[in-house]
Parts: structure tokens; C-alpha cells; sequence
């Protein structure tokens, strides 16, 4: 039977050598019979459960690693949990791969077989042995070496003493009231070192214990203490007896109208532990003179000079005086030096502590303590009497304010800017300053800018 020998031959074919005969017959297929083929297909034995050598090939090949089947109604539950216990320990994937080929073996053999249950008793003997001893040798490592279970290692971030403030923006910055104020203190401490001039507000004027007047400026929240004596308070020769007294009295009047205005300070001492400090305005004074009244420039000009226009700070009001410091010299102007238009009351347009723009109208620079000035507003301005002037018409009625009444003459502001003056009252009262008034207009002076007329009535008394 040559068909049966064929099937003889190809069952004990390596699979190597049976890739290659079957290469063969693709690539000569004109000799391969197709009776034989269809015989040999017909005379293949049935699945009686036998394995044979082939198709244990095959099935090691198709069923490696953990792919195998486990048949656990057949298979020992000692001999599964001694291969879990070895699939724990790193050996699972041999001990599970023996276990499921003795198990498949086992399915195919006869259970009565006494060579069987001989071979089975001496692979479980084997096995016992080793679980001992692989229990004991387990029992002798945890008497000896302390159990250590696996844990996760944590990344620990240390809080530092005060924690970063969480703020609502990303990437901003706040500042706690503490830094703010070791911030300032090590600002007045570096001026102290360097002898740099601060500037500070005016707030307060105090008698201490023994007498001795003195002023209070704050500084960024500290108290800055200036002996009256270096506020630069020029009043000549200090007299002796009731002059002293008087000139007191008056030094204290004018530090009471610079209360709340902007002065400039050198740090004289400071204390660390209570954080005082004490301060000098003539120091201060006297720095910014040499710098802008006696030294020059470069092209070897004074920085202050007649008719140059500066910045000033306005250090006290009164009804007709405004008092300004323009770099460490103070000037007093009058009220017609303030406006084109008549002033009533100086507080009605300047305040302590306002920044304002003066034009500097003359500088006498003898010495360093002897420096004075001059200085105006109404300068910088233009003039608009005239346009104002324009405004009014002859035996018109136009409503005003009383600036100023002096010798029987009433001086008046009309609402539409221009001056006027009234020789005569028609009211039975007797006008005041800051009146409302109704003013008739009788002659237009374009030489002075006025107009000229009289008051019919008053409309409003400012008591």
C-alpha cells in the first residue's frame, strides 16, 4: 500500500524537513498524483485520543507559555497551588508549563495503569520535598530577617517656616504689612548711610517734657522727629526774655499752617529696637541750595536762574498769602501775584501740600544761608482781562462776588471773568467779602482791564 507508507513517512517528518518537501511539491506540482492525495486523506486514521508524534509538534508549538489550557476538574488543587506559589517566587512559567503537560498526559492515560499511578506517587514524593523544604528554608529566613513589605515611595515636600501666600493671580506678588515695613525700614536705614534726602508729610507739632517744641513727620508709617531749631525758621538774632516768648508763639502759628504739607528731611539717628528716628530740615535745605543755586552746570549755568519756570510745593495758605519752598528756599507771594482775575480767598485755588508751577522772577545768592527769591503764578498764564472785557456791555446787569471791599471801594469778580469795581450801593446793606452781588456796568476801562459801575442789589450775604 503505497498510500499508507506516505502517511508512514509523514508522520515522523520534522516540521523544518515538512516545510520543505511542501515547497517542493508547490514548485513541481505536476508530479504529485491526485489519487494518492485524496487516499491518504481518506486513510487518516480517527481522533481516538492518542497523540501521536507529530501532533505533540504541534500542539507544544501552539499551546507555549501560559496559552496551555488547565483542565481543573482533572488536575490536583495541591499541584495548582504549588504552582502558584512558584509562579510568585519567579519560576511560575516552567512549574505551570510541567504541570499542564503532565495534566494533558494524564487526560490520554488509564487511571488503573499501576506504572501509571507508580510514575504519579514518585513525581508527588519529588514535589513534597521540595515544598518542605522551600517552606522551611521560608520559615528560617522570616526567624532571621525581618519581614519587609513593599511600599510605594512617597515624594515628601518639606513646608518651609512661613509658606508662600497663595495668591488669585498666577505668578503675582503680595507683600505682607511685615515685609512692607522691613522693607521701609532698610530704606530709612541706607539714607541714614548715605545722608539722602527723604520727604515726608507734616503731621503733628508737640511739646515734649521739658518744654522744647517739636514736629512730627511721618514716613512711610514712622515717626520722624525735627527739633524746632532745624526746621530752618529764619527770624534773625534769637531775642531773649518776652521776645522769645513772642517769637515762640509765632514760629508755632506758622508751623500750624504747614501742617499736612511735603518738607524734605536728612535722618540725623535712627534706633533699630524701637525704630525712632530723628531728622533735620535744615540739612536738607541747605544740600538742595548748593545744588541748585550755587553750583552750576555743566555750560556753567546756575539750575535756577531769573525766568526760569519751576515746580514749587506749596507749604501754607492764607486768605492773600500763599507761602511755596522751591528747592530748599521758601518765597511768599500775594494774592495779585496768584491770578489775572481777582482772588477773594486764596483757599479757593491752592491748598497745603499741592504741587504748583511758578516762574521764578528774581534770586539773591549771597551765601549758602543767605539765598532769597521772588516768584509768581499769574506769569505763566496769559492774560484775559481784555478778552474778558469784551464780555461786558454798558448798562448791562451782571451777577458777581465780592473779593474785597477796602476805603468804600468794592472790588467784584464778575461770573464771566472780567474785574470790576463798584464806587456806590444801591442796597440798603452794606456789601461784604464773598457777597453775591448784581453789578451794573457804567464804563468799560481798557487801560487797567475793568469795568467800571455800581451794585444794584445783593443777592446773597456770605456772614
Amino acid at each position: 500500500m503505497p498510500a499508507k507508507k506516505k502517511k508512514d513517512e509523514l508522520d515522523v517528518i520534522p516540521a523544518a524537513e515538512e516545510n520543505t518537501e511542501l515547497l517542493n511539491e508547490e514548485e513541481q506540482p505536476e508530479k504529485i498524483d491526485d489519487d494518492i492525495l485524496l487516499e491518504s486523506l481518506d486513510d487518516k486514521p480517527e481522533d481516538n485520543g492518542e497523540l501521536t508524534e507529530f501532533d505533540n509538534e504541534n500542539e507544544d508549538t501552539e499551546l507555549s507559555g501560559t496559552e496551555k489550557q488547565i483542565d481543573t476538574g482533572e488536575t490536583d488543587i495541591n499541584e495548582l497551588l504549588e504552582a502558584m506559589d512558584d509562579f510568585e517566587d519567579g519560576d511560575e512559567q516552567t512549574e505551570f508549563n510541567d504541570i499542564t503537560e503532565d495534566d494533558e498526559t494524564e487526560e490520554q492515560d488509564d487511571p488503573d495503569d499501576p506504572n501509571q499511578i507508580k510514575t504519579r506517587k514518585t513525581s508527588q514524593t519529588e514535589k513534597e520535598p521540595e515544598a518542605g523544604d522551600n517552606s522551611q528554608n521560608s520559615e528560617n529566613d522570616a526567624a532571621d530577617v525581618p519581614t519587609v513589605q513593599p511600599t510605594r515611595r512617597r515624594t515628601v515636600r518639606r513646608r518651609s517656616a512661613k509658606p508662600a501666600i497663595l495668591t488669585i493671580n498666577s505668578k503675582a506678588e503680595v507683600e505682607t504689612p511685615e515685609s512692607i515695613e522691613e522693607t521701609a525700614w532698610h530704606e530709612v536705614r541706607n539714607a541714614y548711610r548715605t545722608r539722602r534726602i527723604l520727604t515726608g508729610s507734616l503731621d503733628g507739632i508737640e511739646q515734649t517734657d521739658t518744654g522744647k517744641t517739636i514736629v512730627i513727620v511721618t514716613y512711610n508709617d514712622f515717626r520722624v522727629v525735627i527739633p524746632i531749631k532745624e526746621m530752618m525758621l529764619n527770624f534773625g538774632r534769637s531775642p531773649t526774655g518776652q521776645e522769645y516768648a513772642d517769637l515762640m508763639i509765632r514760629q508755632n502759628k506758622i508751623l500750624g499752617t504747614m501742617i499736612g504739607a511735603e518738607i524734605d528731611f536728612i535722618v540725623k539717628g535712627i534706633e533699630t529696637k524701637t525704630r525712632s528716628i530723628v531728622a533735620s530740615r535744615k540739612d536738607a535745605m541747605l544740600k538742595k541750595r548748593q545744588i541748585f543755586y550755587m553750583n552750576t552746570d555743566a555750560s556753567g549755568m546756575y539750575r535756577i536762574y531769573d525766568g526760569r519756570i519751576v515746580q514749587a510745593r506749596v507749604i501754607a495758605v492764607a486768605e492773600k498769602v500763599v507761602r511755596i519752598e522751591a528747592f530748599g528756599v521758601e518765597c511768599t507771594m500775594l494774592a495779585r501775584d496768584l491770578s489775572w482775575d481777582w482772588l477773594g480767598d486764596a483757599h479757593e485755588r491752592f491748598n497745603v501740600g499741592d504741587q504748583i508751577l511758578v516762574r521764578i522772577l528774581s534770586v539773591k545768592r549771597d551765601s549758602l544761608e543767605d539765598v532769597s527769591i521772588r516768584a509768581d503764578v499769574r506769569s505763566i498764564s496769559d492774560n484775559t482781562n481784555h478778552e474778558n472785557l469784551k464780555k461786558c456791555r454798558v448798562q448791562s446787569k451782571y451777577a458777581g462776588k465780592v473779593t474785597d471791599v477796602r476805603n468804600g471801594v468794592v472790588y467784584i469778580r464778575l461770573t464771566n471773568g472780567a474785574n470790576a469795581i463798584a464806587h456806590s450801593c444801591y442796597d440798603r446793606r452794606m456789601p461784604g467779602k464773598k457777597d453775591d452781588v448784581s453789578f451794573a456796568v457804567t464804563h468799560i476801562d481798557e487801560e487797567h482791564g475793568v469795568a467800571m459801575g455800581l451794585i444794584t442789589r445783593i443777592i446773597k450775604q456770605n456772614l
